[in-house]
């Protein structure tokens, strides 16, 4: 549901984003002096990695539960496509030479001293989407959780395929209406309705035939059955809920609990079983108690992982010392209208709507309790437990 903002009546604005631009390095800040809203607002920008735009919505939810604000614009921002194209350090350091030296002589020598080699970028999103720690890219940290859980190539291609056929099917029905919205790219600001991602003519055997991306000798995980490379953005409205009545704002729901996770960088995939353990544990439930789900689909294979972890003894009393499995989520409760596989993930933004669609299908379901959770680069996992009623 859409309602339009008094800029003046928001007390804060907080912003979830990864990929910070150069020239907007507060970008949540920027974004709030743009949308007019008054100097005096305070506004800062979070990054938790996939985390940050549900950081955003949960950083909004302590401030107004503590008091401290009333209205708080939750806001999750990414545009991947903008990532940079970097110089090589040894590049770097041969170009401040350049400029330390004092005649042209001296500057012509610096010049010399350049190799072709020296001009081939680094691209900025692989460097981004690479683990410091383990040296994983992400998809080799989801090519680790499919041989840990077993999970083969066929499982994957029909995890995906189920993907965009639920995301089609949401997008037929209009389920997806009151989360999307044109946009107007410059220079012609011809408006944009519809994405690429969701294919309406995707198959098993398409999916087949794409190779293994990360690992070509012995891998499963393809460009098929992981994430798109996404621009996107989402907000949120959190609120006082005796505020939001006096100003005719039908609220869709409330954050019954949050939590966030580590885990082993080298498997970061498995947050979400982390984190959904934490946050069930202080909102005092099982899983068995959630209705309706979303997980991120960053990889196939780590959502199936996530499922797979729940189920299992052995890893619940190994990882997160419980007694027992934490239980099993129905797949026809999951991402019912498609995921990341098919919709993409535009990483600083997901958070937010994950939990904006899981609200939504709540609604439309007359449903009390869900669960968004995603995995988070760097090993961890993030998860929301919301209800309606």
């Amino acid at each position: 549901m859409r309602y339009d903002v008094k800029p003046e009546s928001v007390d804060e604005l907080i912003c979830g984003n990864v990929g910070t631009p150069p020239d907007a390095t507060n970008v949540g800040r920027v974004i709030s002096l743009l949308s007019g809203i008054p100097k005096e607002v305070i506004a800062h920008t979070v990054s938790r990695n996939c985390a940050s735009g549900m950081d955003s919505v949960t950083q909004a939810v302590e401030h107004v539960e503590s008091g401290r604000f009333k209205k708080v614009i939750a806001l999750g921002v990414e545009s991947m496509s903008s990532a940079p194209l970097l110089f090589p350090k040894q590049m770097a350091e041969k170009l401040l030479n350049t400029t330390k030296a004092k005649t042209t002589m001296q500057r012509m020598q610096a010049f010399a001293k350049m190799r072709l080699s020296d001009f081939a970028p680094q691209i900025g999103l692989v460097m981004g989407l690479t683990d410091p720690v383990s040296g994983l890219i992400m998809g080799k940290t989801a090519e680790k959780v499919a041989r840990k859980f077993g999970i083969t190539r066929d499982d994957q291609d029909e995890f995906a395929l189920r993907s965009h056929q639920k995301a089609v099917e949401a997008l037929d029905a209009g389920r997806l209406a009151r989360e999307t919205m044109a946009i107007y790219p410059a220079p012609k600001n011809d408006p944009i309705t519809s994405d690429i991602g969701p294919r309406k003519g995707q198959s098993i055997q398409s999916l087949g035939k794409l190779k293994p991306y990360f690992d070509s000798k012995y891998g499963t995980v393809t460009v098929g059955n992981a994430c798109m490379v996404t621009d996107g953005a989402c907000a949120l409205l959190i609120m006082d809920e005796d505020l939001a009545k006096a100003e005719g704002y039908k609220p869709i729901g409330r954050i019954r609990s949050f939590a966030y996770a580590g885990c082993d960088p080298s498997t970061m995939g498995l947050g979400p079983i982390y984190a959904t353990s934490k946050a069930l544990d202080q909102a005092g439930m099982k899983l068995s108690d959630i209705q309706l789900t979303e997980i991120n689909e960053a990889f196939a294979a780590q959502v199936i992982g996530c499922l797979r972890g729940f189920e299992s003894k052995s890893f619940c009393e190994e990882e997160l010392g419980k007694s027992d499995a934490l239980g099993s989520i129905d797949p026809d409760k999951l991402n019912v209208n498609g995921g990341a596989i098919a919709l993409g993930h535009p990483v600083g933004a997901t958070g937010n709507r994950i939990t904006l669609t899981l609200l939504h299908e709540m609604e439309r379901r007359n449903l009390d309790v869900g669960l968004a959770s995603l995995c988070v680069g760097g090993g961890l996992g993030g998860a929301v437990i919301v209800e309606r009623n």
